[in-house]
C-alpha cells in the first residue's frame, strides 16, 4: 500500500466495526491538503471495508498490514487502543502496538477508557466532539 508519487501518508487504523475510523476518514476525506493520500487499515475485514466505503482512498487489513504502514505513515490517526498491545478487545496484538508507537508519524489518538487507558486532562468529551477535535488537530498538524 505504498504512496503515489510523494504524497503523504495520513493512514486511519481502526478495528471492530471501524465506527471510529469510519467517522474519521469522514471528518478528514475533504480536508487533507492535495498532497496526502487517506489510506485505512482494519485489524479486520469489517472496519477495512467500513473505512473504504466511507471515502479512504485505499484499504488493507490485518497485523501485517498494520505493520508495514505504519512504517511508511506520516500521519496516523485512531483510538487509543492502536498503541497498546491487546487494545481494542484484543484486537491489536503486541506486534501492532509495537509497530505504530515506534512509527514515525505524528499520531493523532482518540481517547477511550474502554481500552483501560485514562488520559489525565483529557476532558471527558462525548466521542463525537474527540473525533472533530482529532480531524482538525491532524489537519492543523500536516498543514504546518
Amino acid at each position: 500500500m505504498g504512496t503515489h508519487s510523494n504524497a503523504r501518508l495520513v493512514l486511519v487504523i481502526d478495528g471492530q466495526g471501524g465506527g471510529i475510523g469510519v467517522q474519521l476518514v469522514k471528518l478528514l476525506a475533504s480536508r487533507l491538503p492535495a498532497d496526502c493520500e487517506l489510506c485505512c487499515v482494519g485489524t479486520n475485514s469489517l472496519a477495512t471495508n467500513a473505512m473504504l466505503k466511507a471515502g479512504a482512498a485505499r484499504g488493507a487489513t490485518g497485523e501485517n498490514a498494520v505493520c508495514h504502514n505504519a512504517a511508511q505513515a506520516d500521519l496516523i490517526v485512531g483510538p487509543v487502543g492502536i498503541i497498546m498491545a491487546n487494545g481494542i478487545m484484543g484486537e491489536v496484538s503486541p506486534g501492532m502496538s509495537v509497530a505504530v508507537s515506534g512509527a514515525r508519524a505524528q499520531k493523532v489518538l482518540i481517547p477511550s477508557s474502554t481500552c483501560g487507558i485514562h488520559v489525565a486532562g483529557a476532558e471527558g468529551l462525548r466521542l463525537d466532539e474527540y473525533l472533530h477535535r482529532a480531524a482538525d488537530t491532524a489537519v492543523r498538524l500536516l498543514s504546518e
